[in-house]
């Protein structure tokens, strides 16, 4: 599984609500065959009706490139944060519980949460309304902003190399985007 982004080129580095979240990253993963463990559940989400909560209204079939696009800046990424926040919060949440009831665990049972590094105040919220504890959480948006699909992946493998996941570990791993889609997967480590 592969996650790239290299949202740099859809910022628009006058607009200040954006801007500072974003970052370029990759990551990628061997998934194959255990004997024990591995993936325990899935859970995947979306809802159409939010897509323009987060979109690059422009450059696509349905709003091809043209000098009227361009001059409005509309080939960059457009948010509405506060109502973005919200269903943001409450998705990875949904998403969350739904794929622990799943493989038959509950929150008590996850040693280390890898929410979206969309921002902290989002994973702030996410982790209060599960009621997780922050010492399970590993985060690195400090270091690269979000990387939309590249994060979870990249702070997955940051986790394993630094030991904070170690072998038997119940990882939940947590994500939101554009869309709006949402997922979670949790993996006997």
């Amino acid at each position: 599984m592969i996650g790239a982004e290299k949202i740099s080129d859809a910022v628009d580095w006058q607009d200040r609500s954006t801007c500072v979240l974003f970052g370029d990253g990759a990551g990628a993963a061997v998934v194959s065959t255990v004997k024990r463990g591995g993936i325990l559940s899935t859970y995947l989400g979306c809802d159409g009706s939010g897509g323009p909560l987060l979109m690059i209204p422009a450059g696509g079939t349905r709003l091809p490139a043209s000098h009227e696009t361009i001059d409005k800046k509309l080939h960059y990424i457009k948010m509405q944060g506060n109502e973005l926040f919200k269903v943001a919060v409450h998705s990875m949440a949904e998403a969350a519980r739904a794929a622990l009831k799943k493989a038959g665990l509950a929150l008590k049972d996850v040693d280390c949460f890898i929410p979206h590094q969309a921002n902290s105040r989002i994973i702030g919220a996410v982790v209060k309304k599960l009621g997780l504890s922050k010492e399970n959480i590993y985060l690195n948006i400090d270091k690269y902003g979000n990387m939309s699909s590249a994060s979870v992946i990249v702070a997955f493998c940051e986790a394993v190399r630094s030991g904070r996941v170690k072998k038997g570990d119940i990882v939940l791993l947590d994500t939101f985007g554009a869309g709006l889609v949402w997922g979670a997967c949790v993996i006997k480590w």
